[in-house]
């Protein structure tokens, strides 16, 4: 079957838009999505466009040090994000890691927040491997300028992008993950599902919701509450390797840093909620 598709060239934050999706053996190019129509950006355009500067960042959270990079503002990169029919940037990574990063939080760059930048890696000068690793975070890599500055969490750094991509919110697009009606006003259930909105759901489903097969669902067939206990979970949480490991494990643990006792809490108290199970005795 032939299929024919017309591509408009266009300007974009200073970039060329380099046409169609890459083919294997081409450039390394971020293909951004706003409905129906796919733009795509060459790395070697990115490097050469006049919105580039050099930023360092000073805690990477990725490489876990001070970095460097070429990078872009992402929010010139976007252009307009004022749409009501979206309000979520769905970034998705080469390894199935796939982040909801809030479109609000982004703009907060403009208004005095943390600024949002896609580093480029220049395959004239590769990063490094990324810690126990054999890749770099690149080519294109989700950073943040002053990320304390509007409570960034890790998981919003994503790494090895190869899109982004204008959505609604994940409650609005998996009813699944909203909280049941008579625990809407509960605040630390509420707290708990902004938790793993933001550092679960970018490698978990949960009841079918989301978007990434990275790890196993936490909702179905049983949720994680009621196959482990309350010891059980808080351990793989922040230290997956003390509870079980593999070979091919993947998922790393998250500290007092990225998660707070309190964010823990919160998030053990929205798995249960979600489940029926209501709080801990």
């Amino acid at each position: 079957m032939r299929i024919r598709i017309v591509w408009v060239i266009a300007i974009l934050a200073g970039g060329v838009w380099a046409g169609p999706p890459a083919t294997a053996g081409s450039h390394p190019a971020l293909v951004i999505h706003r409905g129906t129509e796919p733009r795509q950006f060459e790395a070697t355009a990115l490097l050469r466009s006049p919105d580039a500067t050099t930023l360092t960042v000073v805690h990477d959270v990725s490489y876990r040090r001070a970095m460097t990079y070429r990078a872009v503002p992402l929010l010139k990169l976007l252009g307009d994000i004022d749409n009501p029919e979206f309000d979520t940037l769905e970034a998705r990574a080469n390894d199935g890691f796939i982040a909801q990063i809030p479109l609000a939080l982004i703009a907060r760059g403009a208004q005095g927040g943390a600024v949002a930048w896609l580093a480029i890696e220049d395959a004239a000068h590769p990063w490094p491997a990324l810690p126990s690793r054999t890749t770099s975070a690149g080519p294109f890599y989700l950073v943040w300028d002053h990320p304390e500055a509007s409570k960034v969490r890790s998981e919003q750094w994503p790494h090895g992008l190869v899109s982004l991509r204008f959505v609604a919110s994940p409650v609005h697009r998996w009813p699944q993950l909203g909280l049941p009606a008579d625990h809407a006003s509960d605040a630390a259930a509420r707290s708990g599902q902004a938790v793993f909105l933001s550092l679960c759901l970018p490698c978990h489903r949960f009841n079918g919701g989301g978007a990434s097969d990275t790890g196993p669902d936490l909702g179905q067939p049983m949720s994680a509450t009621q196959y482990m206990t309350d010891t059980g979970l808080r351990a793989l949480i922040r230290n997956p390797r003390s509870v079980r490991s593999w070979p091919g494990q993947r998922m790393e643990g998250f500290g007092q840093q990225t998660l707070p006792d309190a964010d823990l809490d919160d998030l053990l108290i929205y798995l249960r909620v979600m489940t029926g199970a209501g709080h801990p005795n």
